[in-house]
Parts: C-alpha cells; structure tokens; sequence
C-alpha cells in the first residue's frame, strides 16, 4: 500500500510599514530521523531579496538562518513537501536486554551524552503527586512508557505513561505563546499538544529516562473503512503543527511518544525539531522592529498518488480497463500466432519413462 500525499504550509507576516527584520531562524524541513520517507521539498521566502545558510543545531536539526538587507513590510514562508504514507509499525525496535524491564540504568558512557535531555525542572506539589502514584514495580519497559490493556478495553491507572496522561488530560487550542508550566497544566487538567508533550518529557525525566521535546507536522488521513470498535478517527484529511514526545530507550534509539493520542508516534508524525526545551524548536523566530503585525497561517495536504489495497481494492472501471489491455494482447498474440508455454521442474520423473515428452 503507498498513498503520496503534499503538504502546503504558508506563514505570513504583514507590517503596518516597511521595518528591518533581524535573522530569522526557520526550522520547517524535517529532521534526519524522521521515518516518513520525504519525496521532495521546497522552502520559498518573500521577499525575494534575502541571504539563506543552511545549518544544523547541536541536535542535528535541519534549520534555515534568513538575513534580509532590506526593509520589508511582508515576510512569508512557504513550506511544499511530498510524503509517503506507507503505514510504519511503531513497535519495529528491539531493545537492549539491559533495558527490556523498567528501573534500568544507562551505561555510564551514554549517561554523558544524553545529559541534557535528563535536565530537570524542579518537583511542585502536583507532578511529586503523580510521580508519587506510579507504579515502581520492575515492569516490562515498553508497557511502562505506552500503556497496555486489559480484558475489556480498560487501561490500567497504575501503568502506561502515555495512555495515563492521554486519559487524564484534555486537549485544547492554545493559541498564547509559549508552554504551560507541568504544575498549571496539572490543575488545569488539560492543555495543548506542546503543554501535555513538555509535561510528559519531564514526568520521564524524573523517572530517570532521557526525553526530549519534539516538534513537527501532523497528518491525519480517513481511514478508507470504519473501525469495528474505537474512535473513528479523522472526518476528512487534514495537517498541522504539532508537538510530542521522545524517549531514548537503549537499543531502539528515540521513540515518539503522542500524549494528545496515547500512542506511539507513527507514519502521521513528520519532526521538525527535537530539543531538550521547547523555546529551541519554535518553527520560525526572530528578531525584528517594533510594528503592528497581521498573521496569516494556511496548511492543506493533498493526495496525490494511491495504490489500490485491500481496503480499497481496483475500482470496476479500473478493472474494466485491466480487462480491456489484456484481451487487446490476446487478440495481438494470436493474430502473430504467438505460442506460449509454461514449465517448470518437474516434480515428478518416471522411473520406467525418463525420456517422456511430458518430462522433457
């Protein structure tokens, strides 16, 4: 099965008046880890007149560094990418034997390198109590980050991090800067989808794992046949900005880890950025003259190429078509008096009959 979609993301800025923009840091190209396959690319910037460098941050994050030497009362980026949605098993990792059950230690090399995704924010009364209620009973290690359930559909409160925080949260559209504090998001019981991801990179961290913020593009497609039993999922196709988590578990690497679904991050989830704190994968910053600002934010995707699959198999008039090829060669074939045989080894000789016709 292939389903090739593209992805349109527009971001405009208007000015009041010409201003001076500072460097503009842009981190809208996905990032080398990501397991979507990216057919193509483009990143187009008005105005016109610019300077760009490619770079990589120190987590090796793709990100475009804009000088303009020229005031400019417009400032747009235009993001088109082609994906491939080939369905990705989230569970394709093996883990370490050191690290298959939870408490487990990192090796003290790899402690080194991955202390900054182990930097902790100090404990408020709200997440030392939901730290306090987790289950520190060794534990398959994979159950403890994502969740499993029990006869009946019903998920254990005591285990499966993700699920848990999914459950007790509630998703909201936040469109205020910035990310709440675990605390505020805590009592408020829900939050956005950067708000529930932050909160899970520190209730990992304080469980001793390495985490780090991820933030990326979302696409959700209609499944071609409803579920038997679970949410339906997605009306229509649709993208977004999005944010989660991921956590380095020795042996598979980072794994993403979706608060907003509960689940492991899949084929949907393209990152752009992954940081230790969330002000470092902000999708576009900087710095610029004091101005009135109208912001403009646009994002489509598009199918643009499907192969039939079991769940949407030829179409009548495709096979219609099929047919039509297929008695056009045969009518060709026997107007040239073409003959075909097939044969193979034989698995079966006579033994009183080794020169046969039917043998040979």
């Amino acid at each position: 099965m292939s389903i090739q979609v593209a992805l349109h993301h527009r971001t405009t800025y208007r000015y009041d008046r010409p201003i001076e923009l500072g460097p503009q840091i842009v981190r809208l190209r996905p990032a080398p880890h990501s397991r979507t396959p990216v057919l193509s690319y483009s990143l187009k910037v008005t105005p016109a007149q610019h300077f760009i460098n490619c770079q990589q941050d120190p987590q090796g994050n793709h990100r475009a560094r804009l000088v303009f030497p020229d005031t400019t009362d417009l400032f747009d980026v235009t993001v088109d990418l082609v994906a491939d949605m080939s369905v990705i098993n989230p569970f394709d990792f093996f883990l370490e034997p050191s690290a298959e059950k939870w408490p487990f230690a990192y090796d003290p090399s790899l402690a080194e390198e991955i202390a900054p995704f182990r930097k902790l924010e100090p404990l408020g009364p709200k997440l030392s109590a939901w730290l306090a209620s987790v289950d520190r009973k060794e534990q398959r290690t994979i159950d403890f980050i994502v969740g499993q359930k029990l006869f009946g559909g019903r998920v254990n409160p005591l285990v499966g991090l993700t699920a848990r925080l999914q459950r007790e949260s509630g998703y909201i559209v936040r469109l205020e800067p910035g990310v709440q504090s675990c605390e505020e998001t805590l009592a408020r019981a829900k939050g956005s989808c950067r708000d529930t991801g932050w909160l899970l990179v520190m209730i990992l961290r304080h469980l001793g794992f390495a985490a780090r913020f991820a933030s990326g593009y979302l696409i959700q497609l209609v499944a071609d046949e409803k579920p038997l039993e679970g949410p339906e999922g997605p009306t229509h196709d649709f993208t977004d900005l999005h944010a989660w988590c991921e956590v380095y578990l020795p042996g598979a690497g980072w794994i993403g880890l979706d608060p907003t679904s509960g689940l492991l991050t899949g084929e949907g989830h393209i990152p752009l950025a992954c940081t230790p704190e969330p002000s470092s994968a902000a999708p576009i910053e900087g710095a610029l003259e004091k101005a009135e600002v109208e912001f403009e934010h646009a994002m489509t995707v598009t199918r643009v190429r499907e192969t039939p699959r079991t769940t949407k198999p030829y179409t009548d008039e495709q096979w219609a078509t099929l047919l039509k090829v297929g008695e056009a060669i045969e009518s060709d074939i026997g107007r040239h008096d073409v003959r075909l045989t097939m044969g193979g080894e034989p698995t079966f000789v006579s033994v009183d009959d080794m020169d046969g016709p039917e043998w040979n």
